[in-house]
């Protein structure tokens, strides 16, 4: 056994990455999805001056207190993912157009990726850790934009920044500087060790 029964871990994310990352890790956890408005947060983190790191860490303490309240007594598990390239904010596109024109914008620069976790027990936080992968896309060729749009097809607005690092994405690259994991969504290896630390995972 290397994971206790209780608390049970629930992560409040739709997010495929941060759940394929937590199942190959062994965990057990439950997923509910906070469904937030993660716009109207953002738009506020603006307003008061954040910057994508803070705004990332308030996003994902939000997501976790929503699901907090509605499943006490679980160690809830929110993460959010904020792009952020020459100051601009990206959210994940809307269609393939939308990540077309990101991509163009994102070539041939560097971008980071502002990425926080959070983990909340009743009701209040007990751990929070945030990483800031960078990562620099090579100066690609329209033909390979076209080809790459197409055989990705929906799965480029599943992400912020269009790209999945585990798929094709990696080809966009010419170097990455950071955790693999956090460029997934969710920085792994701190949380695991917070697990441990909690003895919700075996030592």
């Amino acid at each position: 056994m290397l994971q206790r029964s209780a608390p049970r871990l629930v992560l409040a994310s739709a997010s495929a990455s941060r759940r394929a990352l937590l199942d190959a890790a062994g965990l057990a956890f439950t997923v509910s999805p906070a469904d937030i408005d993660e716009a109207v947060v953002k738009r506020q983190a603006r307003r008061e001056g954040l910057d994508a790191t803070d705004a990332a860490l308030r996003l994902a303490d939000h997501k976790a207190a929503t699901v907090a309240q509605r499943m006490p007594e679980a160690l809830v598990i929110g993460a959010d993912q904020i792009l952020v390239c020459d100051g601009i904010w990206y959210d994940k596109p809307g269609d393939t157009n939308e990540a077309r024109q990101q991509l163009r914008a994102l070539r041939g620069r560097r971008h980071v990726l502002a990425t926080a976790v959070v983990c909340r027990l009743d009701d209040a936080r007990v751990w929070h850790h945030v990483a800031v992968p960078a990562l620099s896309v090579r100066g690609f060729s329209d033909d390979f934009l076209d080809g790459y749009l197409a055989a990705e097809a929906e799965a480029v607005t599943s992400t912020v920044g269009a790209y999945r690092l585990e798929g094709r994405g990696v080809q966009l690259f010419d170097s990455i500087e950071g955790d693999h994991s956090a460029i997934l969504g969710l920085p792994l290896l701190p949380l695991l060790a917070f697990l441990r630390r909690t003895q919700i995972l075996i030592e």
